[in-house]
């Protein structure tokens, strides 16, 4: 069963502070590790690909997110996958900045990818049985707020550390140890408790199964993985912003302030609005409100001056769009898989919405080379209103008696 009826539900704020440590990894490496080997002479489409192969275990984490509801408890599963996770940061500052570590980095920068995977399917498996029905936008907002603006405030904080302290290692190191003690957070959320987990390890696989098919198959299920695969919401230009800030003639400690600490707060303000709307509407209709607002912002930046000024206006703006759509998917997604076997079912929808981001990415890498920095900016914006208008055809076909999937 699940938790029972007479708990009051954790605060929201709780779950802000368990996402840190799973957005902190992207963060680092889109905005930190990325401005660093940019200066030390790799390319944009390196650094797009470095960022595209960080994303690529996310796609697949679904395969390994049973292994938190069928084994163990999910707050170890926490626990141990935020240590680990911690210590590859940590190893990547020990990591001399220079372009023959490529590979290495690379590697480090995939396992600290599959680690984070387990953070986010223990912290989404805890918020699915702590969130009332009513308030999954609000939590999703908060979720959000920790994975987004946690990436945006440690990336930033990281590169702005960077360019001060004498050591490298003491940036990672304490990137690091903010990661630790986010697994404080725990005190505060019950553990879970579900009927998914029965004796024997034949039977508990057929029950996980038979709760990712009930939900696939489901109407807002099955919607819900049509809009994860829109290639709209992405805020893939978003990973490149830190690579090509110098299109705008942005200064390092620009880039630092506004794709960091400014720019989480600002995130995370959008992820706070955005959770809130998703509470007020139909949680897959704001998905694609807010896809079109990224993609409106993306526009904007691309036809005004490229200045640092209009850098930093537009790289805050598109941080708020960011914050919208993500805090949206979290909804729908919330939504949509109910509990039972959460970290799996959250998990498979999360790696499926990784591949239009992967995809993006690479897509904003080869937009650039081609097109500069206001072809990269268009080409997103392109690709999001034909995501809306696929997921409206979707809709037509995909119906429930007479009533359509946008009803």
């Amino acid at each position: 069963m699940s938790l029972t009826d007479t708990h009051k539900s954790s605060h929201p704020v709780v779950f802000l502070f368990l996402f840190i440590p799973f957005g902190m990894v992207s963060g680092y490496l889109t905005v930190t590790l990325a401005f660093l080997y940019k200066g030390a002479g790799i390319t944009t489409e390196m650094i797009a690909a470095l960022v595209a192969s960080m994303l690529f275990p996310q796609i697949f984490k679904f395969l390994w997110a049973p292994l938190v509801d069928v084994t163990w408890t999910v707050k170890k599963w926490y626990i141990l996958s935020t240590f680990i996770t911690a210590g590859i940061i940590l190893a990547t500052g020990i990591l001399p900045v220079k372009t023959s570590i490529w590979p290495v980095l690379t590697v480090l920068i995939i396992l600290a990818s599959i680690a984070s995977t387990f953070i986010g399917a223990a912290a989404n498996s805890l918020s699915a049985y702590d969130t009332p029905e009513d308030k999954k936008g609000r939590v999703s907002g908060y979720i959000q707020a920790g994975n987004l603006g946690g990436g945006s405030v440690g990336g930033g904080a990281g590169l702005w550390l960077a360019q001060r302290v004498p050591e490298p290692w003491m940036v990672s190191g304490a990137l690091a140890l903010t990661c630790v003690l986010c697994c404080l957070g725990l005190l505060f959320v019950r553990e879970v408790e579900t009927d998914i987990k029965v004796e024997g390890a034949i039977q508990t696989i057929k029950n996980v199964l038979a709760d990712i098919w009930h939900t696939i198959k489901n109407r807002l299920g099955l919607l819900a993985l049509i809009l994860c695969l829109m290639p709209l919401g992405t805020g893939a230009a978003g990973n490149l912003f830190a690579a090509v800030a110098t299109d705008w003639k942005a200064s390092g400690d620009v880039v630092a302030i506004v794709t960091g600490i400014v720019g989480g707060l600002v995130t995370a303000l959008g992820c706070l609005i955005g959770g809130w709307i998703c509470d007020l509407m139909n949680r897959q209709r704001a998905y694609l409100l807010m896809g079109l607002v990224q993609g409106a912002i993306c526009v904007g930046m691309a036809f005004f001056p490229h200045t640092q000024v209009m850098y930093i206006v537009w790289t805050l703006l598109y941080a708020v769009g960011s914050g919208l759509a993500y805090a949206a998917f979290n909804a729908f997604t919330l939504e949509a898989i109910g509990k039972g076997a959460a970290a799996t079912k959250f998990e498979l929808y999360a790696g499926v919405s990784n591949a239009p981001i992967m995809i993006m990415t690479s897509v904003a890498g080869f937009a650039y080379a081609k097109w500069g920095a206001s072809g990269m900016l268009n080409t997103e914006a392109v690709c999001a209103l034909v995501g809306v208008v696929l997921f409206v055809l979707a809709g037509m076909v995909v119906k429930n008696g007479k009533k359509t999937v946008l009803a």
